[in-house]
């Protein structure tokens, strides 16, 4: 009797920290990211017992650079993957600065019912203490496993939900966490131990997405803060700006003068505005009564921004245009 093909895990690099070089094994901290090729950076990372992978290089960024064309190309090559019958699952190496970003993005556009794994690491490859080959093999073997599908994060042996993962610590290697929700799963000795389901998404589907060349939607976040007032709100709506995601303080709350600048805007401008909340926990719970501001739940303000984006590309696709708040 044949035993059963290999699943296939396909490994897509975009740069980062994982990718990065210094001249010394002992400097952890001036190093050059995205240099090290992906196919490197898998074979270094032990794979588990009848798991075969593939490696492809997307994109060889510092992911502070991260840009859109690139997230359309990821996305492209993810829903490729995830389409062959033989994947398994996708794992994208990616650096820390943006990835909660990235993993958020693609989550909502990312049609796979595979794992869709990002990971990273929090010291270069050429580093003697190095994080990112463990990263990866535990993102594989998360990847690898079935029953699963949805994007989510594997960072210092803890699995996050795409939707609720952050990044919380400069330097620390285990620089992610869920907030009050909690890891999806914790990775011990190569075993997956499951805390809780994996989170059911609704992904739109990569062809939202502007064909190259053609511009995004353009959303900026605005903070509230003491001594706030109207005028970056004010000047971006005479830039021309889509949309605004205002980090409030506390629940939500924002300094008058700004407030009344954005319900400026929505008025005049028709300016679709989501209010984050830049605490790290507890999201932004609507108070009873109507509200000029709608809420982007527990999202952090730069996944907000990316909602906000994926928002206005949905009313471009529908042909109308998004409505204010």
């Amino acid at each position: 009797m044949q035993s059963p093909p290999p699943a296939t895990i396909v490994v897509l690099g975009t740069g980062g920290t994982i990718s990065g070089a210094a001249a010394s094994p002992d400097d952890d901290l001036g190093y050059v990211a995205g240099t090290v090729g992906v196919g490197t950076l898998v074979a270094a990372a032990p794979a588990p017992v009848g798991v075969r992978v593939e490696a492809e290089q997307v994109a060889q960024l510092d992911s502070k650079d991260m840009d859109f064309a690139t997230w359309r190309r990821l996305a492209e090559r993810v829903a490729h993957h995830a389409a062959r019958p033989e994947v398994a699952g996708v794992v994208v190496t990616h650096g820390t600065d943006t990835m909660e970003e990235t993993a958020y993005f693609l989550g909502r556009v990312v049609a796979a019912a595979k794992p869709v794994v990002l990971t990273g690491a929090m010291r270069p490859a050429t580093s003697r203490g190095a994080d990112g080959p463990r990263n990866l093999a535990d993102a594989i073997a998360v990847a690898a496993g079935a029953g699963r599908a949805g994007t989510v994060v594997v960072f210092a042996g803890s699995v996050h939900a795409a939707r609720e993962v952050r990044k919380v610590h400069s330097r620390r290697l285990d620089a992610f966490d869920s907030g009050e929700a909690g890891p999806l799963a914790v990775i011990a000795e190569g075993r997956i131990e499951e805390r809780r389901p994996w989170p059911v998404e609704a992904p739109t589907g990569h062809d939202l997405l502007p064909q190259p060349g053609r511009p995004w939607p353009w959303v900026e976040i605005v903070t509230s803060d003491a001594g706030a007032d109207g005028r970056a709100v004010r000047a971006l709506v005479t830039a021309g700006v889509d949309g605004i995601v205002v980090a409030a303080t506390g629940n939500g709350s924002i300094h008058r003068e700004l407030a009344a600048a954005l319900e400026e805007a929505i008025a005049t401008a028709r300016l679709p505005v989501l209010r984050a909340t830049r605490c790290l926990d507890g999201g932004v719970a609507e108070k009873p009564g109507p509200s000029p501001f709608a809420s982007a739940g527990a999202l952090t303000p730069v996944q907000a921004r990316v909602e906000l984006v994926l928002r206005l590309l949905e009313g471009r696709r529908a042909g109308a245009v998004a409505p204010p708040g």
